[in-house]
């Protein structure tokens, strides 16, 4: 009998070629984003007299139109903000708040768990993950509303917003990425009849044309809401005339969210906390209830490993697994022995960090939750709904259970790095990813600071990733003495870094010395891109 009998087929690759991902330099500033036209957006207003908060601005409110599933004015999220000419940061905090009508009766147990994407017990009907009983107090517009009023310039709305608004008048772009990230949710979205029109035309996700080039397609009344907060003001969200049209189309698709929850929702701005990186960089977070803590544990853990040679090697590696895994165990255990393992992998935020050309950082991640968040599109407004309610714990009574006006714990983790005298250079970054960004976070900074990589060259470098207390996964790519050490020391799945199935984070980052800003997008994100004015 031949040996070819025994054959045994080899990986399979669903990225069968070697890539790259350019970077930006400039003196006047830098965008970067998983949506290059959202990164454009930024930097025209940059070019326009904008400072790095504007242009944070402009990107958020660009990717409500090209970048729907990760975030929007139906979301929520923090930014992390440091002036040139100061050493402390601030955040601008828009976390997620539940309804002050949320009832945990309203999300009945079927005695099982979820044994899909997430690890809390089964609702009934999924009403915790998508409809109408998922949704969190819409904080977005709130958040950029301050982040332009503290920090921005006098530069006014309308001038910030036109981008996002000529962006949604055109549309979303209908290539295969729209139709690969449309057909995830599509099971979903036909539960709902304006998200059905929206993305599902004749039932069907939008396809782009065999040949030529993709058209675009508008997503329902977003242009007219960008159109009319321009011109009205951001506050008229919440406590205006367009609060009045948010209420009567939340309710009309069965939302708890009242007008008193709109008419009370503020950002509000505080100190950054502080991390301590070897005693050479302060490292600045959103703190509470982000993945701040646990950071500050894998930076604690990793203090004392060897950093020379140019480059992590294998002992660097497994040492940070096994670091990145004892400190899930702990933020695990730390919520309470009455809750289940929290916070899903698979969430789709969304992650930009902003440089301007005096210096001034803004790190910025927003988010639905779940791809296509609550995957309810408000037929009204054009608002597409975030789903926070699921990052409660449906059991009555556990540590994070879900209750009115209640904050959960979530994985977001922008941060602003300076050396420890306040100095120069500076660093700015974050990652989408659910329990993934913590290590691809930490890794970007670790070879940035320990390792001395600009942010293009760091991108390009193979991770590990560890979002929970048992196994490390590692990118193939690592060498062989790499893989061999973290096997070593512990459980370790061998998986690739592509576009889908996601592995890794989405991370960006830029670096500025107050003159020249460098900065790179996400490696395998194809729409990502870091744009220089």
């Amino acid at each position: 009998m031949s040996s070819l009998a025994a054959y045994t087929p080899k990986t399979h690759n669903t990225i069968n070629w070697t890539f790259a991902k350019p970077g930006a330099k400039s003196a006047k500033g830098v965008v970067s984003s998983q949506s290059k036209a959202a990164a454009e957006a930024g930097t025209a207003v940059l070019a326009a007299g904008g400072n790095a908060a504007d242009a944070a601005v402009a990107a958020c409110f660009a990717l409500a139109t090209v970048e729907p599933w990760n975030s929007g004015l139906g979301g929520i999220g923090f930014a992390v903000v440091l002036k040139p000419g100061e050493t402390e940061a601030k955040v601008v905090d828009f976390g997620p708040v539940a309804p002050s009508k949320a009832d945990p009766a309203d999300y009945p147990l079927t005695g099982r768990m979820k044994q899909d994407l997430f690890a809390w017990p089964e609702v009934q009907g999924d009403k915790n993950i998508h409809g109408p009983l998922s949704f969190c107090i819409p904080s977005s517009v709130a958040g950029y509303d301050l982040l332009k009023k503290e920090f921005g310039t006098a530069l006014p709305l309308a001038e910030v917003m036109a981008p996002a608004i000529a962006l949604a008048k055109r549309g979303l772009p209908q290539d295969w990425y729209t139709t690969l990230k449309v057909a995830a949710s599509a099971s979903v979205l036909r539960l709902y009849p304006e998200s059905a029109r929206i993305y599902l035309p004749n039932g069907l996700p939008p396809v782009a044309p065999y040949q030529g080039t993709p058209g675009f397609f508008r997503q329902g009344k977003l242009a007219e809401t960008l159109e009319h907060l321009a011109s009205a003001g951001l506050d008229d969200f919440y406590r205006g005339a367009f609060a009045k049209k948010l209420l009567a189309d939340l309710q009309g698709v069965g939302s708890v969210i009242t007008g008193e929850d709109l008419a009370s929702c503020r950002a509000t701005v505080r100190n950054s906390p502080s991390i301590d990186w070897r005693g050479t960089h302060k490292i600045f977070t959103a703190g509470g209830l982000t993945a701040a803590p646990t950071l500050e544990k894998v930076v604690q853990g990793m203090a004392g490993v060897a950093t020379g040679g140019g480059t992590p090697d294998a002992a660097w590696y497994a040492e940070l697994s096994k670091v990145m895994r004892d400190a899930y165990a702990d933020r695990l255990a730390n919520l309470g022995a009455a809750t289940p393992p929290p916070e899903p992998a698979e969430t789709c935020t969304t992650h930009l960090t902003v440089v301007d050309g005096d210096g001034m950082l803004v790190s910025v991640t927003t988010t639905l939750l779940s791809s296509m968040g609550s995957r309810v599109v408000l037929p009204d407004t054009g608002i597409l709904m975030n789903n926070g309610v699921m990052w409660f714990d449906p059991t009555p009574g556990s540590a994070n259970a879900i209750r009115p006006g209640a904050r959960p714990l979530c994985n977001m983790c922008p941060v602003i790095a300076t050396p420890a005298d306040g100095g120069w250079p500076r660093i700015a970054g974050g990652a989408s990813g659910g329990r993934r960004i913590l290590a691809s976070v930490y890794q970007l900074l670790a070879l940035q600071l320990d390792f001395g990589m600009d942010p293009e060259t760091a991108a390009h470098v193979p991770r590990i990733d560890v979002s929970g207390s048992e196994s490390t996964s590692a990118d193939r790519r690592l060498s062989p003495e790499v893989l061999g050490a973290l096997h070593a020391a512990g459980p370790v799945e061998e998986v690739e870094h592509g576009v889908i199935p996601i592995n890794f984070a989405c991370p960006n980052f830029v670096v500025t010395d107050g003159k020249q800003a460098h900065g790179c997008s996400d490696l395998v994100s194809p729409w990502s891109a870091a744009v220089g004015v």
